[in-house]
């Protein structure tokens, strides 16, 4: 997507190690136009798959995700990195470690909101070694919930979560994809979408 790689060039910061910041506009201030346009893309590239739930991880992948799930006239479901007091019914949970946090974190969704009967579509912002999108599939697997496919805004292509992804027999489609992080430029290669 033209507009994400020309927002990523104009206000992206490469911070080594793989790490780029794009608080501006995906995970700190959101920008809502380009999250209209970006859920909006997934949804017509996925329209096709009978989706019924749009599921994302909290935090920085529901902004996309509402948007695809408002475009395609699904409930969205993020999954929770934290149990609240409110949420004592029973729980898929499963376990994801964060590149750029650098911490394990138990993921959970309640099971009332995942069924047998859905097909999912996830979403999120990031994907590098495809561990937070893995542990979105299994609590859909652990539902009995098909997963249709996977909607990434950013994907470190130089890392090895789009094949862990592929491997599993999921369809991902990310809307900008970064061949290299190095000295301190952003290099792309052709997205999906």
């Amino acid at each position: 997507m033209q507009e994400l790689v020309k927002r990523i060039q104009q206000d992206g910061n490469v911070l080594g190690d793989g790490v780029l910041k794009v608080d501006s506009i995906i995970n700190h201030q959101v920008d809502p136009l380009l999250m209209k346009q970006m859920g909006e893309l997934f949804a017509k590239v996925f329209a096709k798959r009978n989706i019924t739930k749009v599921v994302t991880i909290e935090s920085s992948g529901i902004a996309p995700a509402i948007f695809c799930a408002l475009e395609l006239g699904v409930p969205m479901i993020f999954a929770r990195k934290s149990k609240s007091l409110t949420m004592n019914e029973e729980l898929l949970t499963s376990s994801v470690y964060s590149f750029t946090k650098q911490v394990t974190s138990t993921i959970s969704i309640s099971r009332k909101f995942l069924t047998e009967s859905d097909n999912v579509l996830i979403i999120d912002d990031f994907l590098a070694n495809g561990q937070a999108a893995k542990g979105l599939i299994e609590l859909c697997q652990q539902a009995g919930a098909s997963v249709e496919g996977i909607g990434i805004l950013i994907e470190k292509s130089f890392q090895d979560g789009r094949q862990l992804l592929e491997d599993m027999g999921i369809d991902v489609v990310s809307l900008a994809r970064i061949s290299s992080l190095e000295n301190g430029e952003v290099t792309f290669i052709e997205a999906d979408a």
